[in-house]
């Protein structure tokens, strides 16, 4: 039998058996009596209590600026619910009469599953803990604090800290939490939402992000009603299928007008977000693990601790919550020193030659890049596996060796001589980057027939191929320690400016529903140490594409490879829908030939251009020796003006002035910090008569300063007021798939 245990509790001076009557204010946290939390700048206020009588914590409001809480008088309902199924719950549970989706679920040793956790006290500090063991927003005492309010399962001897942190300047609160086994059996965590807040009765829409391979990141949009509504990755990580993001909004919200909440998980692995509107019309919004990958054992004195949840409150629309994301995310999650640097144009290798290549045409392919001005050239697939060479997918993954039939003296003196290669209109040369797939390996292959039992399996069961390969299991120590050797020869191996680290299948038989979460600590883990120990070097990652663009990575490197579709028309879709919690300046896009090898369709190269210069990085995916002379000879210009335009997409806000999916005539624009200059993105998807295209109406500009507007060839002058007002009228030619770029400046 469990034994109870009264603690006392001592913060800030105040001493009480469970329940504080001390008052704080520190650092935009303020503590009054009950005690009660505000978590509040002049923008945003988020408020609890505790409620006095269970010592159960108690929402209050998320949202905009309130000076005061306003308590709710509605009063306990009657019906089957007891009284916890009609309170606004912060950290529910199951079991108690609590209907609702739970935050926590937690199986004891003697096989029960209820919990009751009851306030204790809390702790006020300045900046941010770090989680151990996985990626989290940072900040100093300037930037953040952070409010833990400590809870306690006297029944299971089980201790919940519950962490608030708070980034004003980003109307932007975290939440995660860690929970102690204080007793002497294991338990079993079986759900870990680390958010979780019940909202009033209010008329909301859910936003989401859902796809497929080559089709990502498209927008939802959708009532919640009564019931539950959600989505989940299963597939082992965050996937092509939905995105760890949502948000919700009133159906009067656009994209630059009414209130807007966002909710983003800083996590790569299976994740599960759940709307639920009760039978009250309260709704109780959770995002974290996903329950059917974790039941994670917890021994005696062993610590969970959960991702973290970001959610920004905006008043500005949809837009204004994702340029809070985008800040955010840029200043206080990414800690590349690449973050905030222009990045070099590129020419990858899989497109234009795939696995048929060798040195001298690899080396031929980097002088023809160089030609076009290029600067950086990214060896992608084949280039490695001795017994079993890369001459496909199905050979030598997992062999990180290059290939000597196709370099006979190593990568050294082959990256030498691209290295040496001079690079057009510019007074550096060649730059060298390399693609890795280091989680994964072909069952053809040194690796495999040496550790079979390294790759992810269930006992006996029979292991999935997919792409011709299987998953390594990076919750073994063995099989991280071998990826940071491998990864480490490589670099010490030749001069590597950047990397390339792909992922292409989902995971399959796991030996346990927690083998993807531990997993997961394994892969941080190696991406923290190569990352930590290379920090010269850009590092992009990629998953078939966008399966793992989210939170969790983007702390480690600056830019993920957004699509493998590189359509231009597709490329709208994504990278518009991508943006909703992610800055432009960590996708990646490429031009590749036409027609497109994905959708068969051929755009202009203008067009397939400018969508490709929207993203921090941009290159081109093609054999240059297939350009006509027309193509050959514009490329150079296209380039010089990518670059022109790098800086303030890498460094300016993001709005979305009309989306894909809702206008013939997609346009976005990006300003810089201050507002002296920006530049605009216009398209037209389909030529037509009639209707007129509208005026393009701008944002985010210094209504009384004059701009001087330009595509390069020809310039007028207008008011920023006028600008954002009036909007300008652009003339269309009689062409589908067309594009305008037009720079702004503060006269």
């Amino acid at each position: 039998m469990r034994t109870q245990k009264l603690l006392l509790t001592n913060v800030w001076g105040c001493v009480f058996p469970l329940l504080g009557l001390c008052q704080d204010n520190v650092n935009w946290i303020t503590v009054g009596d009950g005690p009660s939390f505000s978590l509040y700048s002049s923008n945003i206020s988020y408020q609890f209590h505790v409620d006095p009588l269970t010592l159960d914590l108690i929402h209050d409001h998320w949202g905009g600026y309130a000076a005061e809480t306003i308590p709710d008088f509605n009063g306990v309902t009657s019906g089957w619910g007891g009284p916890y199924t009609y309170r606004r719950r912060e950290f529910p549970d199951l079991g108690r009469g609590d209907f609702r989706v739970p935050a926590i679920h937690i199986q004891h040793s003697d096989g029960d599953t209820v919990s009751a956790f009851s306030y204790t006290g809390y702790e006020i500090s300045s900046g941010k803990p770090s989680i151990p063991g996985l990626p989290a927003t940072y900040g100093g005492e300037g930037d953040v604090s952070t409010l833990t309010v400590h809870l306690y399962d006297n029944y299971s001897d089980i201790s919940a800290d519950l962490y608030y942190s708070i980034f004003p300047r980003y109307n932007a609160i975290s939440r995660s939490f860690r929970i102690t086994n204080n007793g002497s059996h294991s338990v079993i965590v079986l759900r870990a939402s680390s958010w979780s807040i019940d909202m009033p009765n209010e008329e909301l829409e859910m936003i989401d992000l859902y796809g497929d391979w080559a089709a990502e990141t498209r927008i939802n949009r959708r009532p919640v009603v009564y019931g539950e509504q959600g989505f989940r990755s299963s597939a082992g990580y965050s996937s092509h299928f939905h995105n760890p993001f949502f948000a919700l909004a009133p159906p009067s919200t656009t994209e630059s007008l009414g209130p807007a909440t966002g909710y983003s998980l800083v996590y790569t692995g299976s994740f599960s977000a759940d709307v639920e509107r009760w039978s009250t019309g309260w709704i109780r919004v959770l995002l974290g693990l996903n329950p059917l990958h974790l039941s994670w054992t917890l021994s005696p004195g062993e610590t969970f601790s959960s991702p973290e949840v970001i959610s920004v409150y905006s008043e500005q629309g949809l837009g204004g919550m994702s340029r809070s994301f985008h800040s955010l995310y840029r200043n206080h999650l990414s800690r590349s020193n690449h973050t905030f640097e222009t990045r070099p144009p590129l020419l990858n290798s899989w497109e234009g030659l795939g696995f048929d290549f060798n040195e001298s045409s690899m080396v031929k392919l980097a002088e023809d890049a160089a030609g076009l001005g290029c600067i950086l050239f990214v060896n992608d697939d084949g280039w490695f596996g001795t017994n079993y060479p890369r001459n496909n997918d199905s050979l030598g993954l997992g062999d990180w060796t290059p290939n000597p039939a196709k370099f006979p003296d190593g990568l050294g003196p082959y990256v030498d001589q691209v290295e040496n290669i001079a690079v057009k209109n510019s007074s550096g040369n060649m730059q060298f980057g390399l693609w890795v797939e280091p989680e994964m390996v072909n069952p053809d292959s040194d690796l495999y027939k040496q550790h079979p039992d390294w790759c992810m399996h269930a006992g006996n069961h029979n292991r999935t191929v997919q792409r011709n390969q299987l998953v390594l299991n990076l919750g073994l120590p063995e099989v991280q320690d071998y990826i940071i050797t491998v990864i480490e020869r490589i670099l010490d191996s030749a001069f590597i400016r950047y990397i390339k680290w792909d992922n292409n299948r989902g995971m399959h038989e796991m030996p346990s529903p927690s083998a993807s979460h531990a997993y997961m600590l394994g892969m941080y883990r190696v991406i923290d140490n190569l990352t930590t120990a290379h920090p010269e070097i850009l590092w992009e990652g990629c998953a078939s594409g966008g399966a793992r663009f989210d939170p969790g990575l983007l702390h480690y490197w600056p830019q993920s490879w957004t699509s493998d579709n590189t359509d231009g028309l597709e490329r709208l879709y994504i990278q518009f829908g991508t943006s909703y919690p992610y800055p432009p300046s960590a996708m990646g896009c490429h031009v590749s030939a036409v027609p497109n090898h994905q959708t068969g369709r051929t755009t202009p190269l203008a067009f397939r251009a400018a969508v490709a210069s929207m993203c921090g990085s941009f290159g081109f995916e093609l054999d240059p020796s297939t350009l006509d002379q027309t193509e050959t000879e514009v490329i150079p210009a296209i380039i010089a003006r990518q670059q022109q335009i790098n800086p303030i997409v890498i460094n300016g806000d993001f709005y979305r002035l009309a989306l894909p999916d809702k206008s013939n005539w997609p346009a976005a624009l990006f300003v810089s910090p201050g507002a002296d200059s920006a530049v605009l993105f216009a398209f037209q998807i389909r030529s037509a008569l009639k209707p007129l295209p509208p005026p393009l109406k701008l944002q985010g500009l210094d209504s009384n300063a004059k701009y001087r507007v330009s595509n390069g060839t020809w310039e007028q002058s207008f008011s920023g007021s006028t600008l954002m007002s009036t909007g300008l009228s652009l003339s269309w030619p009689h062409s589908d798939y067309q594009s305008f770029i037009l720079y702004l400046d503060r006269q």
